[in-house]
């Protein structure tokens, strides 16, 4: 005869159905929130910035040139946190980002106020360049997950006697395999890449001795040509 679960059993297993969509909507939340501090900060950034340049005399210029240092902030940032892509782009745009980054908030601190506003100025670009490398970075600790589902069965099933070092190698074993597919797809996907770059330098190589064959046609049919024309005069 089955035994009445206890109370306890009862909230672990209401606990263990919620963790998921719980965790799902913290990551929205948390993502929505990112989203609304970067937009708030660089309208900050800019506002801030094309002010003090329009105070200069800038004209027009004063609104276009800071947009456009908020816009390449933004794009550098996609590309140095968005997951496979290649290393020298991301590179490359870790180097364009620092360059971004310190124009901006050097325009920020140089803008006319008291000293305390200045820096909290120049900050807020940093601020923008943080939270979108903290959005980059959010996602699920899939071993920490597992590891608590078995801590959950253990309490709804207490019959069922787990180590706590079994759960733990379980839990680090299922991360490692995890890690080998994420090396593996990585590879599949330079490989991938790679093949498309020696398929494109093969199709340029062919074009290009193509290309040279016709000239070299063009030039022996328009010889004779000339030849003739020679001859007779």
């Amino acid at each position: 005869m089955p035994t009445q679960p206890t109370l306890t059993q009862q909230f672990a297993t209401e606990y263990a159905k919620g963790a998921v969509p719980g965790m799902l909507r913290a990551i929205r939340t948390i993502k929505r929130a990112n989203s609304m501090i970067l937009i708030g900060a660089l309208a900050a950034s800019y506002l801030h910035q094309a002010h003090y340049l329009s105070a200069l005399g800038a004209g027009m210029f004063a609104w276009i040139v800071p947009g456009v240092f908020d816009l390449a902030m933004l794009s550098m940032l996609t590309i140095t946190q968005t997951t496979g892509m290649a290393v020298d782009a991301k590179r490359a745009a870790m180097k364009i980002l620092s360059v971004v980054v310190v124009i901006s908030a050097a325009v920020n601190f140089a803008a006319p106020g008291p000293l305390g506003l200045r820096i909290i100025f120049a900050l807020v670009v940093g601020l923008v360049a943080g939270v979108e490398w903290v959005a980059a970075k959010i996602r699920p600790d899939f071993a920490a997950i597992e590891a608590r589902e078995v801590e959950v069965i253990t309490e709804v099933h207490p019959n069922r006697k787990l180590d706590p070092e079994v759960a733990r190698a379980r839990a680090a074993k299922a991360a490692q395999t995890r890690q080998a597919n994420q090396a593996a797809k990585a590879a599949a996907d330079q490989a991938r890449a790679e093949a498309a770059r020696s398929r494109a330098a093969k199709a340029a190589e062919r074009a290009r001795v193509r290309a040279e064959r016709d000239e070299l046609e063009q030039m022996l049919e328009e010889r004779p040509v000339a030849v003739g024309v020679h001859r007779a005069q």
